[in-house]
């Protein structure tokens, strides 16, 4: 890997990509784990590293997997309370880099991903966070093309630039139709700037209650510093869908659930932000009905070239999308007592949990 494991001052030059932490949350798959470090250490990025945050593990197979086949090349992180945001704040207080990426264990990375996800970030110093293209690695069952012809995790073929100080014409609102800025499996923000904001809500996200959020709630924090958010569609990730519709079903309530109940946190952890949201809440019911709107569809079309407004859920997902929405917030209040009943709290920069 040409960066793997150079300093911060190594390579650097004018215009260079910056510094970059690469951080992988993982529980109990070492086998896709595998697949995506192999993709993230053959990066031409000329300076990175990878961090694995192995979260509430069960056993010592992440463990001995990064210590046997990557050696020094991987840091291990161990984080034993549950929860993406809670593993995703692990990486953050151990990150060394300027920038922190984030990305999943079932993706396979280009190999240019890592060099154009973080070179917006030299061009535009007003830039708090990066978000890139995500693409299906295979259409080989019906729940996987289903997916995808409902918009999948793409955000489309050109490049955007989000402001806080302009908000788009389009997106009356913005900035909570936090899902159209990107998605968790490929995003960077500037280090400083996460850290400041407080990083992801640790009551969010998958392992949770709230079954999700965790992203779209570091969005909306940094946008509502006045930062900018650019979305690119060269920094590409191929993405494993899930394969069978049981699975399909359980991402459909998902999916409602971590939208409100990252709503309920922005407004918890930001009160002043609610006269803002009241204003655009007629229009986000909408948004919702669209969301979550009935038809029937045979799941064709390009990869990458849908949207949930051209293409919603069949009626079955569309009701388990909607009993989501509604289950979201009391999933995020239930999220909050558990961390609280565990005694946890966000990890200050440094203090990873890291594991020889």
């Amino acid at each position: 890997a040409p960066g793997a494991g150079a300093g911060p001052g190594a390579g650097a030059g004018p215009g260079a990509p910056p510094f970059t932490t690469v951080v992988v949350a993982t529980q109990e798959r070492a086998g896709q784990l595998a697949r995506a470090l192999d993709s993230l250490l053959a990066q031409d990025h000329p300076r990175f590293e990878v961090v694995v945050v192995d979260n509430a593990p069960v056993t010592d197979e992440t463990h001995d997997l990064v210590h046997r086949k990557y050696g020094e090349r991987v840091r291990y992180l161990r984080e034993p309370v549950p929860g993406l945001a809670v593993a995703h704040n692990a990486g953050l207080a151990g990150a060394r880099g300027e920038v922190v990426a984030f990305t999943d264990d079932d993706v396979v990375a280009d190999p240019r991903w890592l060099t154009e996800l973080t070179a917006p970030f030299a061009a535009d110093p007003r830039l708090g966070c990066v978000t890139g293209l995500i693409l299906p690695a295979r259409l080989r069952t019906p729940a996987q093309v289903l997916l995808e012809s409902h918009g999948g995790f793409a955000k489309g073929f050109t490049p955007t630039t989000y402001d806080p100080r302009r908000p788009p014409r389009d997106e009356p609102l913005f900035p909570f139709t936090a899902g159209r800025f990107g998605s968790g499996a490929n995003m960077a923000f500037r280090t400083g700037v996460l850290r400041a904001v407080g990083g992801f809500d640790p009551a969010t996200g998958a392992g949770t209650p709230a079954r999700g959020g965790d992203d779209l709630y570091g969005f909306v924090r940094v946008l509502a510093q006045g930062h900018r958010l650019r979305y690119t569609p060269y920094a590409l990730v191929w993405h494993h869908h899930r394969e069978t519709w049981a699975d399909l079903e359980t991402q459909a309530y998902g999916y409602g659930a971590g939208l409100t109940a990252y709503l309920t946190a922005v407004l918890v952890d930001r009160p002043a932000l609610l006269p803002a949201f009241l204003a655009r809440l007629p229009g986000g019911l909408a948004h919702a009905r669209s969301l979550t709107a009935v038809r029937d569809t045979d799941g064709g079309g390009t990869p990458g070239g849908h949207d949930t407004r051209t293409h919603p859920w069949p009626r079955r997902l569309s009701r388990l999308q909607r009993r989501g929405m509604l289950y979201g917030p009391v999933g995020y209040l239930r999220a909050r007592r558990a961390l609280r009943d565990a005694g946890y709290r966000r990890p200050d920069a440094d203090s990873g949990r890291e594991t020889p």
